[in-house]
């Protein structure tokens, strides 16, 4: 892995992308923050040596290099999932290549359904923990001392000084941002009634299909980050509809202005 790490990098630096300090994950139907960047270079994932093609129709599929707020930052307009048939290292080997070009932080966002029924569509949630109940996980088979530790500890996975940061900027910014935790599931079929309340007792408040392998690698490699969810539909099992992907992805659009605020201004906070 180390091999292909060096590989990429180096293709990278060799188009200009150098020293990024801010590194962000934008999920489905969250595009539009690289607007909000003064691009210098974007090259779609088919270009770029070891990395695997976003499938996702409302992935854009483009590694975005540029300043925003005054920071340099390194943005995936669309992530990789484990239901397009890649594995757990595919996934997440974008993380471990940003964080050799440099990245000291990394923001992350991603569409979800909320089991905590308080929440309503539309709404923010700030991941303050996860339930990784996905099949595998990107660190099983790798012995790598140079990509951090095998034993990960994940007491506290998502970067505390980053959440408070958020939650202050929210305050600030009058808007509505929960906390909670949030379940990762193999996807791509959406959850069943049991399922959702099942969800619900072992104390999920939102659940998708992504973020939670990000996150692994993050925290082995030393990597502080944070995560955001739009709650693009209610999972109620007692009223539960037929899903409905257009209507998740117009939500998500709705409310990504919201999430755009928040992330700018914490990379505008950030030192």
């Amino acid at each position: 892995m180390q091999k292909q790490i060096e590989q990429t990098v180096n293709y990278l630096k060799s188009k200009g992308i150098d020293l990024p300090e801010i590194g962000i994950v934008l999920g489905t139907g969250l595009g539009k923050l690289v607007e909000s960047i003064s691009i210098e270079w974007q090259l779609d994932y088919t270009e770029i040596p070891n990395f695997v093609s976003s499938t996702v129709e409302y992935h854009k599929g483009k590694l975005i290099y540029g300043t925003l707020q005054g920071k340099k930052v390194l943005a995936m307009q669309g992530r990789f999932h484990f239901y397009e048939g890649y594995s757990m290292q595919q996934i997440t080997f974008p993380v471990r290549v940003m964080k050799a070009l440099g990245v000291k932080y990394l923001l992350l966002s991603n569409a979800a359904g909320a089991i905590n029924l308080n929440f309503k569509k539309g709404d923010l949630m700030l991941i303050d923990d996860h339930i990784d109940l996905l099949p595998n996980s990107p660190l099983v088979g790798l012995k790598d001392d140079a990509q951090g530790p095998r034993f990960t500890d994940m007491s506290a996975p998502y970067s505390c000084k980053l959440n408070t940061l958020l939650k202050q900027i929210a305050l600030e910014q009058h808007i509505t941002l929960y906390e909670g935790v949030y379940a990762a599931l193999k996807g791509p079929n959406l959850e069943t009634r049991a399922e959702y309340r099942y969800l619900k007792l072992i104390g999920a408040d939102a659940v998708g299909m992504s973020t939670v392998p990000e996150v692994l690698v993050a925290n082995q490699i030393g990597l502080a980050c944070a995560a955001i969810s739009v709650l693009t539909d209610e999972c109620d099992p007692a009223n539960l509809q037929p899903v409905n992907i257009p209507e998740i992805i117009a939500i998500a659009a709705k409310a990504e202005a919201k999430l755009i605020t928040l992330y700018t201004q914490l990379i505008n906070e950030l030192a």
